[in-house]
């Protein structure tokens, strides 16, 4: 049974797909960059901002990548002055979990301010013992972030399970060496989900419960 799961967050968590997406979009035309389709921009979401940018334009100059990650944090954080909802059923598997004393972490591919941001301006920071962004770790789907938190936590890879809506959270996890399940409701299809063994692909979170430690619940 799992003590440990490691939530991606925008997409897994929260429904924030959309919104990031749309800010893609606009950071694109504000640098004057050709226009990016809406799976374009969907397909890159769970890297890392630099790394992101990086792949939605190969060969992008320093210059021009700097600017557009400056104006998709100014959109972006112009967006969440009204903050994304989280899916359905996640705060009550937060609070079951947590009253089960099951341990929880976020690996994503925000950056520590806008999760630190995302977290003031809600109660949500207190279920996680524990974090890693982007910008402080390696990229999804590099395993570095999954790896730092286990030896944060004291938990051994198969006490652990990564929780993820995008290829890049399975293949980090797969390349930790940690089981994983796929969400549908966020940014990658159903099949490319599949394409990277994960435990369970699921439409309902609660779905992860049977594979956690749940002893200390009544």
């Amino acid at each position: 049974m799992k003590q440990l799961v490691i939530f991606d967050w925008d997409g897994t968590l929260m429904d924030s797909t959309g919104r990031i997406v749309e800010c893609l979009c606009l950071a694109a035309d504000d640098t004057g960059l050709p226009a990016l389709a809406t799976e374009h921009a969907r397909s890159i979401i769970g890297l890392g901002l630099p790394e992101a940018i990086r792949t939605l334009y190969p060969g992008i100059d320093s210059d021009d990548a700097e600017q557009m990650r400056q104006h998709y944090a100014r959109h972006f954080i112009a967006a969440e002055a009204v903050p994304s909802r989280l899916f359905p059923g996640v705060r009550e598997l937060l609070d079951e979990l947590s009253d089960s004393g099951v341990t929880m972490a976020v690996a994503t591919g925000k950056s520590r301010k806008g999760l630190d941001r995302v977290w003031r301006g809600s109660d949500l920071g207190g279920y996680f013992a524990a974090s890693r962004c982007a910008d402080e770790s390696r990229s999804k789907p590099h395993p570095a972030m999954v790896n730092e938190l286990l030896a944060q936590l004291n938990k051994a890879p198969h006490q652990a399970l990564v929780v993820g809506d995008t290829s890049f959270d399975l293949e980090m996890a797969n390349n930790a060496g940690v089981e994983s399940v796929a969400m549908t409701w966020g940014a990658h299809p159903r099949e490319l989900l599949a394409q990277y063994s994960p435990r369970m692909v699921l439409d309902d979170i609660r779905g992860i419960l049977p594979l956690l430690k749940m002893s200390e619940m009544t």
